[in-house]
């Protein structure tokens, strides 16, 4: 049996140390040594490693006829995961502390829990604590197994033998193997009991989902190797003082990365959004300035989200800019734009911009969405409830051609939208008909004109 023993390496020069220095005796960088696992066998190829040695084989041999995908009874994560989750798929789940991470596990459980074998693993919480929480959340299931325990030996024993059909892992920063030194959390800590766990799903066709924190900027805590050892990753966004949240797909080795789901947090738990545009436009301020629709696409379903912007005098010798939800660097090139090419000066104002619900928007597609709330606040003229801009927005002032130009129409007329501003070399893509009106515009003087009928 192979003898497990962990060293010291250095992650700058590669020097290598039975102990741990603060300093690397050969390059003098300051806390770059990491412990590492190191195996060593008797033999160079063993009777293990011989009777789990599978030869080469044809790519037109194997099959894929017999994938498996379990329903997780939420449709919003099966259209993140694209379809499911795959049987022996490792999967990431990320998220601010409180975001919804462990009620979502929960409600997973009651729905798969009624045909299949689950274990749920929790290294921060009692079982009596996690029974509280299942009562609250309604979950009762039979074929639900809970096991406190923070030891990945003792927890990969227990899926050996009890061979359940889903184990969660809550949380991965809680985890622990015995032969490092290092404290729980810590990089090697994550990394090598994320190995562990993932060899031992992919032997016995399990699949595991493990709740991973995230530090201060925002990424998932740990090595970046963490998420690429995972077959999908998932991010939780959203305000905690707001009742929305938002599922991303950061990594997904079989669906697409570009699909979100969208849940409001209840007393009961996370209920599914299943019209995100109605959710996003609710509430929206009756004739007031410095307002604007806009239609960003993620994944194959197009999003209405409202956009709101503040240009007022500013009282400093620099003017301030804010942005939340909108890239800052993306805002900073619209009022460029909108300050050379079409003569709208804001060097004077302090500039904010807002989407509305916590959503972030990164397409360029709203561009023009965002200049129109601008300059509506700056000029206080009020842009007409019934209407919204699509388009990019180039250097030159112009208004670049989108794609998906018809699903964004479709979705802006189904809403009750009558005048749909859209670049004018969109115009001949456009099939639809009906009780509105579309107009084609070349740059961002038109597009207000349009909006506004001045």
């Amino acid at each position: 049996m192979a003898k497990i023993k962990s060293v010291y390496i250095c992650s700058e020069c590669g020097y290598e140390s039975p102990k741990w220095y603060g300093k690397c005796p050969s390059c003098g960088e300051w806390n770059t040594m990491n412990e590492e696992i190191k195996e060593h066998s008797s033999s160079s190829f063993s009777k293990a490693k011989a009777s789990t040695y599978a030869p080469p084989v044809q790519i037109k041999d194997i099959s894929t006829t017999d994938e498996i995908r379990y329903k997780t009874g939420l449709s919003e994560l099966d259209r993140v995961l694209g379809g499911g989750i795959v049987k022996g798929s490792l999967v990431l789940l990320g998220g601010d502390p409180g975001i919804g991470k462990s009620t979502i596990l929960l409600q997973i459980c009651e729905h798969l829990g009624k045909e299949n074998k689950i274990l749920y693993v929790s290294g921060e919480e009692s079982k009596r604590q996690l029974k509280l929480r299942a009562d609250r959340l309604n979950v009762n299931n039979d074929n639900l197994y809970i096991q406190t325990q923070t030891d990945v030996e003792l927890i990969s024993e227990t899926i050996r033998q009890d061979r359940p059909d889903l184990v969660m892992i809550d949380s991965i920063q809680t985890m622990s193997l015995n032969e490092l030194q290092s404290s729980p959390g810590s990089i090697t800590q994550v990394r090598e009991c994320t190995n562990y766990l993932m060899r031992v799903a992919k032997s016995l066709d399990i699949p595991l989902i493990i709740v991973g924190h995230v530090n201060k900027e925002g990424s998932i805590a740990g090595p970046k190797v963490l998420e690429h050892v995972v077959d999908a990753v998932l991010h939780f966004e959203g305000d905690k003082q707001m009742s929305y949240r938002i599922l991303r797909a950061v990594k997904n080795r079989y669906g697409s990365t570009n699909e979100i789901g969208v849940f409001q947090m209840t007393d009961c738990g996370l209920v599914e959004v299943e019209n995100p545009s109605m959710m996003l436009l609710s509430g929206r301020p009756k004739n007031v300035s410095g307002t604007c629709v806009a239609c960003a696409m993620e994944g194959s379903r197009p999003i209405l989200a409202e956009i709101q912007g503040l240009a007022t005098t500013t009282g400093y010798g620099n003017p301030r800019r804010m942005s939340t939800g909108f890239d800052y660097n993306r805002m900073s090139l619209i009022l460029a734009v909108l300050e050379k090419r079409a003569g709208y000066y804001f060097s004077n104002t302090d500039t904010y911009i807002n989407v509305v619900g916590g959503l972030r928007l990164d397409e360029t597609a709203v561009d023009i969405a965002v200049a129109m709330a601008l300059v509506s606040s700056l000029k206080d003229v009020v842009i007409p409830d019934d209407s919204i801009a699509i388009g990019e927005i180039g250097l030159a002032g112009e208004i670049r051609a989108v794609n998906h130009i018809s699903q964004r129409v479709s979705e802006a007329v189904r809403l009750g939208f009558k005048r749909i501003i859209v670049p004018y070399h969109n115009l001949k893509d456009i099939k639809s008909k009906g009780d509105f009106e579309i107009i084609g515009v070349k740059n961002v003087r038109q597009a207000f004109e349009a909006l506004t009928n001045e």
